[in-house]
């Protein structure tokens, strides 16, 4: 598996991946109902943030896109976001993603990287979180709907450099 630098030529790939994970509802608070030009507004950073997708010979497994959370006095803060296909999960897509994400947040001089809303309930996410360094730092209580638990706790999580 490779990670690179999304390109155009990547969308078709890359839209099929944010539409099945955003239209489950149970991982991240897009609008479920998001059309394709939304989510490339949403989803492909401008610099200086960056998105990639991990590929495997011509597939895209996952993507990822990084950049700075806050602008003015916390903009020496990154976040970074992460959707894997369905059929590569269980695979380290993820984890490959987000190490890559941590490596080009500290290249880049910022002091930690924080992910603002990750739901309780999506125990894969914070376990692969947790092993590479986040903590939880909060937990926003029925922040969350989800759509079989109800609503669930938003972690906010952060790893410092």
């Amino acid at each position: 598996m490779q990670i690179r630098e999304f390109t155009e030529d990547d969308w078709p790939q890359v839209w099929p991946i944010i539409r099945e994970v955003v239209r489950a509802a149970d991982t991240f608070t897009y609008d479920p109902a998001m059309t394709a030009e939304q989510a490339y507004d949403i989803w492909v950073e401008t610099p200086p943030g960056l998105t990639v997708v991990a590929v495997e010979e011509d597939r895209v497994l996952g993507t990822a896109k990084m950049g700075t959370n806050r602008p003015g006095p916390g903009s020496h803060v990154a976040t970074a976001s992460f959707m894997v296909a369905a059929d590569a999960r269980g695979r380290g897509v993820g984890t490959a993603l987000c190490r890559f994400a941590l490596d080009w947040a500290r290249d880049r001089g910022y002091a930690g990287m924080q992910f603002n809303a990750v739901a309780e309930s999506n125990h894969a996410a914070v376990a692969v979180y947790r092993k590479l360094g986040f903590e939880v730092v909060g937990t926003v209580p029925g922040a969350f709907a989800h759509p079989t638990l109800g609503r669930v706790g938003l972690h906010v999580m952060y790893h410092e450099f």
